[in-house]
């Protein structure tokens, strides 16, 4: 059973030019998410985001899907910054938990029109020995106004195009497109947009051009929410 991971991106205590600081978030908020599948605009089911602890220098979240399409549940860490410590990423269709180091640049500081980023950080899978060296290519696209079940917001809108380093002898690695739109006003994403593809030369043809895989493709908007 294919799985997806979603991610709840906190930016703490980061002033924008001309904007005003975003929203923290206090233990106990909870963020519920819908996940459709863009494909074909069906409903997946949903995500349920809960701030479980705050430390000085990072957020722990625990993230519970209702379907089991989904996948099991899950906890995410995040920087203050909002650049992830722990998280899944998708490798050849599956969800894999990491963790990350230097964190992933989710993020990069201030977030202003046109700026971009291009990290290597290593992340590590707790069940294996193995580790992937994961690239991620980040730019901002600009600001946006944005209409969610949960409400219109002032966005800032975020695309990462992501280098999973999950080669497979044969297999290539996993490419992610992620675009977040973050509503500064809550300190989060109000909605974010993930695909993936990567490319398998055993199930191409021997005269014809490979095309790629391609997993899931997710749109995930806030429906609701409460903050402390």
């Amino acid at each position: 059973m294919r799985t997806e991971s979603f991610s709840l991106l906190f930016m703490l205590m980061v002033l924008f030019c001309g904007r005003p600081a975003v929203a923290a978030p206090a233990v106990g908020d909870t963020y519920e998410y819908r996940v459709s599948n863009a494909y074909n605009n069906e409903a997946r089911g949903s995500l349920t985001y809960r701030v479980d602890n705050i430390d000085s220098d990072r957020v722990t979240v625990s993230v519970t899907p209702d379907q089991p399409s989904l996948g099991l549940p899950y906890t995410t860490v995040s920087t203050r910054d909002g650049n992830w410590l722990r998280h899944p990423l998708i490798n050849h269709d599956m969800s894999i938990d990491y963790t990350f180091s230097p964190a992933y640049p989710a993020y990069v500081a201030p977030l202003d029109a046109g700026k971009s980023w291009s990290r290597r950080v290593r992340a590590t899978n707790p069940n294996s020995i193995r580790g992937n060296s994961v690239r991620v290519d980040g730019e901002v696209l600009g600001t946006e106004r944005i209409t969610t079940p949960a409400g219109a917001f002032d966005t800032i809108k975020v695309r990462r195009r992501v280098y999973a380093g999950d080669w497979d002898t044969f297999i290539s690695e996993t490419s992610i497109v992620e675009t977040d739109w973050y509503a500064p006003a809550l300190g989060l994403p109000v909605r974010t947009e993930r695909n993936s593809s990567y490319l398998n030369p055993q199930q191409c043809g021997a005269t014809s051009s490979c095309t790629p895989v391609r997993g899931d493709w997710n749109l995930i908007e806030l429906v609701r929410y409460s903050q402390k």
